[in-house]
């Protein structure tokens, strides 16, 4: 691969001129891409990551979430706070337009919230707004949003899916064949930073400067006049792109074309950090068997699968340098996610001695699930063999796999979670912890624990509550957390621009040098 990008690096150098060469630059557009297409361009009936990125820079939140902080800020909100439990209320922001030029107002904002949480709404990700009840306007400039049930976490989704729309947009979207709304049909309108002027589905979104964005945003003001979105489903044709200047950022770069690409120093490279984490779950619940059927019903078992895989060496040498090995079932900046738990260092003879306690002197051969980044499992399966684990991979699409996690029939998992970038542990460690179909603990103190967490505003008895949970899922070893992902990207040196964890690109920062 490396002779290809080298040969495509001198092919662009001699048949582009100068202002080609930084076409993007020169012509004040941004082109990006990525391998996956864009149907729906809008949010709420979109939730693939590309729209997830979109969505931040069309429209804007009643919240921000600092990317340095975590805190929140205001943003078509001008503050905000919990009156209850299970109550917010929102001071909506004047002087704000929409790119159509209506300005916004607290019926907007009403409009939009109700509507997403109606039981007819076809909202794709319904985790994103089941936990709002309902939303009425208390007065011109204020809203309050009441609560299914306590959820300390909805200032998360407040500030991150929750994008407000126009109130009247909802009764322009087309029917279809039954005479039902489809509300995917809307037009893209929303306040924020760059308005979306064209969409053809599956290829190509662009979006212009909004010239008019209000002043004092927390997303700041932007910058580059024009981003274009294209779908380029061959990852080694975007490279080409980016070589060639046609394109001007790509990422989940594989790494060893993202070092090759460094080496060529056409492109600047960086690889950072990203919130979705890798784990090995094995059955501790006893789902699969509560006898040798499952040997991972054995606590020692557990460890000694802990104790032989070198989880640093893996997320330095495999993933890259911005990977770090975790010891938590959550990512480390989410709210709640303590690392002081126990500990399983890379110990192989300590796992040898820990399988032969457990009645396996000799090991044991098993199945192990999985569905991305074949060469990580592969590489686990290598340091489960240097202590007698014989292991058979079973290697399947992600929906497939997921059906037999949730059937039990896979007692020893290599999976991932992304957290739908939330930022906070309800996002993961309750997901998979309170006794639901991907629950392979089944623990009742953790559930317990997990609830408390869920269902307290009070951040220090969140905090707690979630200590305990972490702290016995670490000494029971329902899972083995393994590393954090991290992205490569690669983009032309003309741009200046930051990668942040939560995997949404925020172009509206980005700048030209």
């Amino acid at each position: 691969m490396r002779d290809k990008l080298i040969i495509a690096a001198a092919l662009a150098a001699t048949t582009m001129t100068s202002s080609a060469t930084f076409a993007g630059k020169a012509n004040d557009t941004l082109n990006w891409s990525t391998t996956r297409e864009v149907d729906v361009a809008l949010p709420y009936y979109n939730n693939v990551r590309e729209m997830v990125i979109l969505q931040r820079h069309t429209w804007d939140n009643l919240l921000y979430r600092d990317t340095k902080t975590f805190e929140y800020r205001p943003l078509l909100a001008s503050s905000y706070k919990w009156v209850d439990n299970t109550t917010l209320e929102f001071k909506i922001r004047k002087g704000v337009k929409f790119h159509n030029g209506n300005e916004l107002t607290a019926d907007d904002v009403v409009a939009t919230y109700n509507h997403v949480s109606g039981k007819d709404s076809g909202v794709l990700t319904k985790r994103n707004v089941s936990w709002i009840k309902r939303a009425e306007k208390t007065a011109p400039d204020t809203v309050r949003v009441y609560l299914t049930k306590t959820f300390p976490a909805a200032l998360e989704y407040v500030s991150g899916p929750m994008a407000i729309f126009p109130k009247d947009i909802w009764s322009t979207a087309k029917k279809d064949a039954k005479g039902r709304p489809d509300y995917g049909t809307v037009a893209p309108i929303g306040t924020g930073p760059y308005k979306t002027v064209k969409v053809v589905p599956g290829e190509t979104v662009v979006l212009e400067k909004n010239e008019n964005y209000w002043k004092g945003s927390a997303k700041g003001q932007p910058s580059i006049g024009k981003i274009v979105f294209r779908t380029v489903s061959d990852p080694e044709a975007q490279i080409a792109e980016l070589l060639s200047g046609s394109l001007d950022w790509i990422w989940d770069v594989p790494k060893d074309k993202a070092q090759e690409l460094k080496q060529i120093g056409i492109a600047k490279v960086v690889n950072a950090p990203t919130m979705r984490i890798s784990y090995l779950t094995m059955d501790r619940a006893g789902r699969t068997g509560k006898d040798k059927s499952n040997p991972f019903y054995d606590k020692k078992v557990r460890q000694a699968v802990a104790h032989a895989i070198d989880r640093n060496s893996m997320a330095k040498n495999l993933v890259g340098g911005a990977s770090s090995e975790i010891h938590s079932n959550c990512y480390p900046s989410q709210f709640g996610c303590t690392q002081d738990v126990t500990k399983y260092e890379y110990n192989p003879s300590k796992s040898k001695k820990l399988l032969a306690e457990a009645g396996y002197p000799n090991g044991f051969t098993t199945d192990i699930f999985a569905y991305r980044q074949r060469e990580y499992t592969e590489a686990v399966m290598g340091y489960l063999a240097k202590i007698g684990i014989k292991s058979k991979l079973k290697y399947m699409q992600y929906k497939a796999l997921r059906g037999k996690v949730w059937d039990s029939t896979a007692p020893f998992h290599h999976m991932t979670w992304g957290s739908y970038s939330m930022n906070d542990v309800s996002a993961i460690t309750s997901h998979f912890f309170k006794h639901g179909r991907d629950d392979y603990c089944r623990d009742d103190e953790v559930k317990a624990a997990l609830e408390e967490g869920d269902t307290n505003t009070d951040p220090k008895i969140r905090k707690a509550a979630y200590k305990k949970a972490l702290s016995k899922l670490s000494a029971e070893l329902c899972w083995l957390p393994m590393f954090t992902y991290a992205k490569f990207y690669a983009y032309t040196h003309d741009l200046n621009f930051t990668p942040t964890a939560d995997e949404i690109p925020r172009f509206f920062t980005a700048k030209w040098k």
